[in-house]
């Protein structure tokens, strides 16, 4: 039998709910394209969770200290830090210390990659690298200046802020 064209707009509006970007994520603190003076500094990260976007932040562990900082470590930071946010951070580790000391700990919300397409997080997201196909439980980057149409779970970016209309 056939379903009735109500019940299937109804249907793909269910649909579209479901699929629809659940989760804005600022790169590294950025929101309205990149500062790198100011990337993973806590007091940018913190200014972009009060805006109510999740932040992606990269953590490196280096003689027993945790760190912030992209290409190197370069703010000090701690696990209360990082617990006290863990519902809104998205931990990219960027060393094997930092990996294996944040396993560890199964509040928090981590992963590795470096160039990998896909690599999945400690709370079972798809972390997605640019250019890629996308699904419900995937968080893609996405670094252009103009928000895209993507049906997954997030999207971090540089340029988060444009993304907000889309929730």
């Amino acid at each position: 039998s056939c379903i009735n064209v109500k019940t299937f707009f109804l249907l793909f509006d269910i649909y579209y709910l479901i699929m629809a970007i659940q989760k804005l994520i600022s790169h590294r603190g950025n929101i309205i394209g990149p500062d790198v003076s100011l990337e993973n500094n806590p007091s940018y990260i913190l200014e972009a969770l009060s805006l109510g976007f999740d932040c992606e932040i990269d953590v490196w562990q280096i003689n027993n200290e945790l760190l912030l900082g992209h290409d190197e470590p370069t703010y000090k930071t701690s696990i209360d830090f990082l617990s006290e946010h863990k519902n809104s951070l998205w931990i990219h580790c960027k060393n094997f210390e930092s990996l294996e000391y944040l396993n560890k700990n199964n509040e928090l919300n981590y992963f590795w990659h470096q160039k990998d397409k896909f690599t999945i997080t400690s709370k079972g997201y798809i972390w997605t690298y640019p250019g890629n196909v996308v699904g419900n439980k995937s968080v893609i980057v996405d670094n252009e200046k103009k928000a895209s149409d993507y049906q997954c779970f997030g999207v971090c970016s540089d340029y988060i802020e444009t993304y907000k209309s889309k929730l």
